[in-house]
């Protein structure tokens, strides 16, 4: 009876000990299916058919990791003009596409060290999560739970939004009110659709969703007359709208439901590598505050401006501190230009004609407010 209390007693210490090592859960690999011991113990080896980086290394480890690989993984939107769009010509264009190779220039000194990755709305989070992409710029709102659930860490905000409604300008509809009963197309897995059940709620109004995974298949829905209204971030309905075959047939509404920040994330854990592209953002609106452009750049390496100076790498060790080359925004600057340029490329008159409205310099009374280059 003793020794087969003593074997029984070993044996449940051992599994104990097992469990502890284990931790709560087994997180699943990246890039792979979750193994199927994912969440069981004892299982102390990796996961088979895993890479040879757990995702959580992998995050930590993600500057050296790009500089090895010699290009960045960005993940973006492919339908929506002005912002991320593959153009007839195969290529990626828009205003966040341009902080890609923004990003690509500051590590490699090549904005097309860029491979993008197109993602849908439901697609881009798990994509950041796995470790598919390196960072996400693709019109994807900061928020509290998906800052905090979803493991992700926004470096910046490069727009900011608000969420809009679009209608047929015969339609009558003048405000939300009067839109009872309306059926109204939305993306699902986006903020949108629940700022839209939210602000419905609120004003005690009567609605059907029409819900579609893609953005584009949202906006197609809408303009064959599916759908009474369609909403989305204000700079979307833009963008879409200019899409139409008549544009002019269709209105956004003078409301604003949300609050919506929009800019590039990185994945917890990714520390070195959010610092990388939290400063070429702030570095773009600095430049565009101390006039420094694309055109005069080579001229601005030669002021006397201490802020300009470290800005451009002629002292201070900005970028060696950042683990990328001290010249880096000479190098974004040259390759897309600064925060200004950028926005009149894409949402200037000539492009989607936006209202820089909140996405002006804080110096002309928007939101745009870079942190000290010191």
């Amino acid at each position: 009876m003793e020794r087969k209390y003593f074997l029984g007693l070993v044996t449940v210490l051992v599994v104990a000990a097992l469990l502890a090592a284990c931790g709560p859960k087994a997180t699943p690999c990246p890039e792979c299916p979750p193994c199927p011991e994912a969440g069981e113990c004892p299982t102390p080896e990796p996961c088979p058919k895993c890479p040879e980086v757990p995702a959580a290394a992998a995050a930590g480890e993600r500057l050296d990791i790009i500089k090895e690989r010699g290009k960045i993984i960005c993940g973006v939107n492919a339908e929506l003009p002005g912002f991320g769009y593959l153009n007839p010509q195969g290529e990626f264009e828009g205003f966040d596409v341009d902080f890609c190779k923004a990003l690509a220039a500051a590590v490699f000194g090549d904005p097309n060290a860029v491979e993008y990755r197109p993602l849908t709305a439901a697609e881009r989070l798990p994509a950041l999560q796995t470790g598919e992409i390196d960072v996400l710029i693709r019109n994807t709102t900061w928020t509290l739970t998906r800052d905090a659930e979803n493991d992700l860490n926004w470096a910046a905000v490069n727009f900011y939004d608000g969420q809009g409604m679009m209608v047929r300008k015969d339609s009558g509809f003048k405000t939300l009110e009067d839109m009872e009963g309306a059926t109204i197309c939305v993306t699902t897995g986006t903020t949108t659709e629940m700022n839209l059940a939210d602000t419905f709620r609120a004003l005690g109004i009567d609605y059907t969703p029409l819900l579609f995974e893609k953005t584009q298949d949202t906006s197609a829905a809408y303009e064959e007359g599916r759908c009474d209204g369609q909403t989305s971030d204000k700079s979307q309905l833009a963008a879409l709208r200019s899409a139409m075959a008549n544009p002019e047939d269709h209105v956004i509404l003078d409301v604003t439901m949300s609050k919506e920040p929009l800019g590039p994330l990185t994945a917890h854990g990714a520390d070195e590598w959010n610092d990388v592209v939290r400063w070429v953002v702030w570095g773009m609106i600095q430049a565009e505050e101390s006039g420094v452009t694309s055109e005069n750049v080579d001229e601005m390496l030669k002021s006397e401006d201490p802020t300009i100076q470290r800005l451009l790498g002629v002292s201070g060790e900005m970028g060696t501190s950042l683990g990328i080359p001290d010249d880096f925004m000479v190098q974004v600057l040259k390759a897309v230009g600064n925060y200004g340029e950028v926005y009149e490329r894409w949402l200037g008159p000539d492009g989607l004609d936006i209202p820089r409205g909140p996405n002006e310099l804080w110096t002309n009374g928007g939101l745009m407010y870079p942190m000290a280059f010191r």
